[in-house]
């Protein structure tokens, strides 16, 4: 990990105590460390391309320098942005307008739980932008100024938006409190969404956004390496159960049409949760087909212009579309399953073709009619279902090492009212189950500070700070109950978590749900297992 404070350093360092200046004239500080690095020239002019009137100003530049190369009319390019997001959009503008700065948002950050700066209190961090639209587009504010709260767009606020925006991961726990319903995370995409326009934003984000358009998913896998991982984990499981099993990969005619995050392609642990996957099809003998061109289900779009959402989702169905299949099976992603269960029927529902159907378990026949709309379904609530109607053979000794806790993902938690089914799924797979306090789970979960694109090594004290909430939350079942292991059904969270775990909570890993499953599964023919997906021993092999 980088070069940052200890933990109890860093607990003794924040500081709630307001700054002497008011908001508006504190300075802000773009040291290194407190922000992310830009997005690279080559990554914005590709976009600039793929996606047109939504990315500007492509060069090299250095957030540190007084001198960002803005243009020469960067001024009007935002404020008629702003106008246009204003007509567009009629929650943007009641978000502008409703806010009474109650203050009921105020301490539900976990950036500003961990950092103590006010300007990333929701309600302020909202109002960096609430103050230039008093300012640049009601009368009472071009009149008072800032008696009424208004201020004009200055580059100071254009460098001020870039630092606070970006620490913002869009997880909507504070709209959970406010008595208004302002979202304060679409005030964030209505803010990226106009820094674009002038060239400010990071890599961390554009770069997974410009593979995905060109390569089908964030990591750039190419087709044929999307093969052969696929090849290397049927190897790695035929090493585990003795079983070889046969994956389906741009086959037309089957009936599901199955798509992961690429981070379950990429690295320790996504790896594990796909193969559970390909485990827990093969048992149940699944009619699908995976895909090398939509082998992403994650959406950075949603961390960057809708245009770029519509057209990361869009080529999801364009692909079931092409395969003939009746539904999407979607595996364990925080910000795909957002995207689908809140912007997608209106983006892109058009785009379903008439071979799609409402989802229909084929192995249980229960049919999902909360996919009738998107036609597609959460692994999460698949196997539940299949759990359920006892159609899994599971074998819990297998997880007896593991004391679990589980993590809300805040895209699944909030984004689409997922709690229950994962925690029933868990409790059929594991003996040991531990709930975190009730305030920091379900729809009141914490973030793990690293999502909406700020997964990056370059802010690790600001993640750190921002993991304090979920981290102590961790913490108290580790020394309570013993919890060893934090599973969650998202792959940003299975990467970000790691760090954030070793730092708060040393000693707990993290795991996908669907590796624990795997690791349970009794698949027909298998020989005798003796090692988990990450080919540990099983309890009671261990001197094997």
């Amino acid at each position: 990990m980088a070069n940052i404070l200890k933990p109890d350093e860093m607990i003794r360092s924040i500081n709630y105590t307001p700054p002497a200046t008011e908001w508006m004239e504190t300075p802000i500080d773009l040291s290194p460390g407190r922000f992310a690095y830009p997005a690279k020239l080559d990554k914005v002019e590709y976009l600039m391309h793929e996606v047109p009137g939504v990315f500007g100003n492509p060069r090299t530049w250095n957030p540190e320098d007084a001198d960002w190369k803005l243009p020469s009319n960067w001024k009007e390019i935002v404020v008629n942005g702003f106008k246009e997001r204003l007509d567009k959009y009629r929650s943007l503008k009641v978000f502008m307008d409703i806010c009474v700065r109650c203050g009921a948002c105020a301490d539900k950050c976990h950036f500003f739980i961990g950092g103590g700066d006010p300007k990333n209190m929701p309600v302020l961090r909202a109002e960096l932008m609430r103050s230039i639209y008093r300012g640049e587009f009601t009368l009472a504010g071009k009149i008072l100024g800032k008696l009424t709260g208004a201020r004009v767009m200055e580059e100071d606020v254009l460098k001020e938006w870039f630092l606070y925006f970006y620490q913002c991961t869009e997880c909507r726990r504070c709209s959970l409190y406010c008595p208004y319903g302002i979202d304060t995370a679409e005030v964030t995409m209505m803010a990226r969404e106009l820094l674009h326009l002038v060239g400010i934003n990071i890599n961390w984000i554009l770069e997974p956004a410009a593979n995905c358009t060109r390569t089908g998913n964030h990591l750039g896998i190419q087709p044929h390496a999307f093969k052969d991982i696929v090849e290397f984990m049927v190897d790695d499981i035929e090493t585990i159960t003795g079983k070889r099993m046969n994956v389906p990969l741009n086959e037309k005619g089957h009936e599901v049409l199955f798509i992961t995050p690429s981070g379950d392609a990429f690295a320790d642990p996504g790896i594990y949760t796909f193969m559970g996957y390909l485990m827990l099809f093969d048992a149940i003998g699944l009619d699908y087909t995976l895909s090398t061109y939509a082998s992403e289900g994650g959406n950075f779009g949603l961390f960057t212009h809708s245009d770029m959402m519509k057209a990361i989702n869009g080529k999801m169905y364009s692909e079931a579309n092409r395969l003939g299949c009746k539904w999407i099976l979607g595996g364990e992603c925080g910000h795909m399953w957002r995207v689908v269960n809140q912007y997608m029927d209106t983006m892109n529902g058009s785009l379903q073709g008439p071979q799609m159907q409402t989802p229909v378990n084929p192995i249980t026949g229960t049919v999902f009619k909360n996919a009738k709309q998107t036609k597609m379904v959460h692994i999460a609530e698949f196997t539940a279902d299949l759990i359920k109607h006892n159609k899994l053979k599971l074998d819990k000794s297998r997880n007896s090492d593991i004391i679990a806790t589980w993590h809300d993902s805040c895209n699944t938690a909030r984004g689409m009212g997922m709690f229950e089914e994962p925690r029933y799924v868990l409790q059929n797979v594991v003996d040991q189950f531990y709930d975190m306090p009730t305030n920091t789970i379900r729809e009141q979960t914490f973030c793990c500070a690293g999502g909406s694109g700020l997964n990056t090594e370059e802010i690790m004290d600001i993640r750190m700070r921002g993991g304090l909430p979920r981290g102590n939350a961790l913490k108290y079942v580790q020394d309570k109950h013993g919890v060893n292991t934090m599973a969650c059904v998202c792959a940003i969270d299975r990467a970000t978590l790691i760090p954030l775990a070793d730092y708060w909570a040393p000693g707990v890993k993290i795991t996908g749900l669907h590796e624990l499953v795997a690791n349970a599964l009794i698949l027909d023919g298998e020989e005798e297992r003796t090692m988990n997906l990450r080919q540990e021993p099983l309890p009671g092999f261990e001197e094997e």
